[in-house]
């Protein structure tokens, strides 16, 4: 009996893999879309990281924009202020042009102190972003340019995909912080 009840399941499972192999051979099979220019594909990427953080920026309490999960790291609007200095250095790379006439990373936390303060600077630098890579379109990508932080060339990509890694980096570390706090970061919310 046993023998015949696990051989009637093999032939479901059978039967039902069947069905379901000639259903999608019936399909016709779309050919994928076109990818888009190199710049687009950037442009895309760079609305979806800064979204995310600037979604954090937004959410995050401003009575916990002090907070440090430990003791030697950046306070959660410490991380955003450096998120945002950052790629300012590395978009003045691009442009030959210091971007923000701010001073160090120390003078901009003293600068901007408030929620609201932040998340414009943030928004800021996200949106100088996007004008920066609409202007200098797909050929900026493949352009040299002087790396900020060392004596070497490297191709407007590497610092533009630098900027997302770097960013990206930061929200995985800002997630920790919302965690900590018992709190769900946005993007990790349920879609309604």
């Amino acid at each position: 009996m046993q023998r015949c009840v696990s051989t009637l399941v093999i032939m479901g499972l059978a039967a039902l893999l069947i069905t379901f192999a000639s259903a999608q051979e019936k399909k016709p099979l779309e050919p994928p879309k076109a990818a888009q220019s190199p710049s687009q594909e950037l442009l895309s990427e760079w609305y979806y990281v800064f979204g995310k953080v600037i979604a954090m920026a937004r959410d995050f309490p401003q009575d916990k924009y002090d907070f440090k999960a430990q003791k030697d790291e950046r306070t959660f609007g410490q991380n955003l202020i450096h998120i945002a200095s950052a790629e300012y250095n590395m978009m003045s790379a691009i442009t030959g042009t210091p971007m923000w006439p701010f001073g160090s990373e120390d003078s901009l936390q003293k600068k901007y102190t408030t929620k609201e303060d932040i998340v414009k600077f943030l928004i800021q630098t996200a949106d100088d972003g996007v004008k920066l890579i609409k202007e200098q379109g797909d050929s900026g990508l493949t352009k040299e340019y002087k790396y900020p932080w060392g004596n070497w060339m490297v191709h407007g990509s590497f610092l533009w995909y630098l900027m997302l890694e770097h960013t990206g980096e930061h929200y995985g570390q800002l997630v920790v912080y919302y965690r900590v706090n018992g709190m769900i970061p946005p993007e990790s919310r349920p879609k309604k």
